[in-house]
């Protein structure tokens, strides 16, 4: 007679099971193959909801799907009819076969039955990415190859230099670490590079797992999530894949661009933002741009992120900058004069990176000199690194990037139409080209379109003003916010 899966003696039940499990696998294969492949090989185990066996290798774990899948399946099906198999690797088990250099006793049995550690709502099993309580002590886990690895250190929000540039996104942090689910389901922070979005990202990791321990919490790359999906697809794992991702109480992603125009994985991280939110959990996302700007992103998953608080980080203002570089100082414990780091926050004011890396070679010549770091020497040391980071920008590098974003032609640029949905790409090609290239009025009117310099003039000036008030512009039929585009324009023409 089977063993009934009760829920008022969980531990008990899945050792029967597993066992139960093993002996009909054994069965259902035959002796030799269980003997060849399972035995001392791989570690099942029943959580009661599907039977996870875990295998040596990548290579390993493809092949037995493809040979013993069906047999595996028939079997936990007989069991319990909605279970599933999930199979995974595990470095630590051996590749060697069944008998070369084992004792007898050692063969004894194919696999020790395990009760899988009680972990948070949907932190199983992924512990690379989302840590679990400590297993009880009558807990068995094998331990991982991966135990040995460097964890990945995360950013605290109490490290975070806050400024008029990111105040708002700050709060909101702080107001989703507070009460997960509650008063923002969905934090959407965007901004470009090096301006704060993964280090208040990881600080929400680590604040709402200090603060609520017993909720289930994921941080990934958007990367991470569509390599996993497509690996779940590939080996017709999607129903362990969802398990393992709708189930968690935090979602954190980072760096949501990379889904843009992957219309696969945008279907399936839609699906997994609906479960998690409307199961009262919480999401957020980061992103290099707003959600509007991500062209071939799906509507709905847009407008889904639109529901919650999206909120801007710009890049770090004078006296802002000027609070990071002195805490960055002081986190190298660096001899550096005033005067010294008040240049280097004068001179990289793009992003947080660049401080970093200007303040890391500042560091690198106080160690090999052994002396403090005056103002010429900052200036000698880093001359260098400020030459090389120039970019020269060309017209026809900001022709291709609003031309690529409102998807008209260089003709209709240089045309003669005055339709609003070229003369606005039009003004803003000339206002870029006035604020990132060295060429006059009259070379930029010459450029688009053989026009004036009153032409150019007065479009700067139509720009900025739409910039100081906040206008919208129409951009592939949506109205979209001009400072965004121009945020959006400028990244593509400095990236190059």
């Amino acid at each position: 007679m089977q063993p009934e899966l009760s829920a008022t003696s969980p531990s008990n039940v899945r050792e029967d099971v597993t066992e139960l499990l093993v002996q009909k696998l054994r069965a259902e294969i035959g002796e030799r193959n269980f003997r060849n492949w399972f035995e001392n090989r791989s570690v099942v185990a029943f959580d009661g909801q599907s039977a996870h066996i875990a295998v040596a290798s990548p290579f390993l774990q493809n092949w037995m799907q493809r040979r013993f899948g069906k047999e595996a399946l028939a079997v936990v099906r007989s069991l319990a009819p909605q279970a599933d198999v999930l199979w995974s690797v595990d470095d630590t088990l051996s590749t060697e076969p069944a008998g070369q250099g084992e004792s007898a006793a050692d063969q004894r049995s194919i696999v020790e039955p395990q009760t899988l550690p009680v972990v948070p709502r949907g932190t199983l099993p992924f512990p690379e990415l989302a840590v679990a309580p400590a297993p009880s002590p009558q807990t068995s886990v094998r331990p991982s190859a991966a135990a040995g690895r460097k964890q990945r250190r995360f950013m605290s929000l109490a490290d975070f230099v806050s400024g008029p540039c990111n105040e708002l996104a700050l709060t909101a942090a702080r107001q989703v670490c507070l009460a997960p689910g509650e008063r923002l389901s969905s934090l959407y922070l965007h901004g470009s590079v090096g301006t704060g979005k993964t280090h208040l990202a990881e600080g929400i990791y680590v604040d709402i797992r200090r603060q609520h321990p017993q909720l289930g919490i994921l941080f990934m790359t958007a990367e991470d999530f569509g390599n996993r999906f497509t690996h779940a697809l590939r080996t017709q794992a999607l129903p362990g894949f969802r398990q393992r991702f709708r189930n968690v109480d935090v979602l954190i992603v980072d760096d949501i661009s990379f889904l843009d125009g992957k219309q696969a994985m945008q279907e399936e991280f839609l699906h997994t933002y609906n479960q998690i939110v409307s199961h009262g959990g919480q999401i957020v996302v980061t992103s290099d741009c707003h959600p509007r700007l991500l062209k071939r992103m799906s509507e709905e998953l847009v407008t889904r992120m639109l529901c919650g608080m999206v909120c801007r980080i710009e890049s770090p203002d004078s006296e802002t900058r000027r609070k990071i570089t002195r805490a960055k100082c002081v986190e190298l414990r660096a001899q550096i004069a005033d005067e010294a780091l008040d240049y280097v926050d004068r001179r990289f004011v793009h992003s947080v990176r660049e401080i970093e890396g200007a303040l890391n070679t500042l560091r690198a010549w106080e160690q090999m000199t052994g002396r403090k770091v005056t103002l010429p020497v900052a200036r000698q040391a880093l001359s260098e690194l400020e030459r090389d980071s120039i970019r020269v920008v060309r017209l026809a590098d900001i022709e291709r990037a609003v031309c690529d974003l409102f998807g008209v032609s260089d003709d209709d640029l240089k045309g003669e139409r005055r339709t609003r949905s070229v003369t606005q790409p039009r003004m803003l090609a000339m206002f870029l080209a006035r604020r990132h290239t060295q060429a006059a009025y009259k070379e930029i009117g010459e450029f688009f379109g053989g026009r004036n310099h009153s032409t150019v003039v007065a479009a700067e000036k139509k720009i900025d003003t739409w910039l100081r008030s906040n206008s919208d512009v129409l951009v592939g039929g949506r109205r979209w916010n001009l400072s965004d585009v121009v945020e959006r324009l400028e990244q593509q023409i400095l990236a190059g």
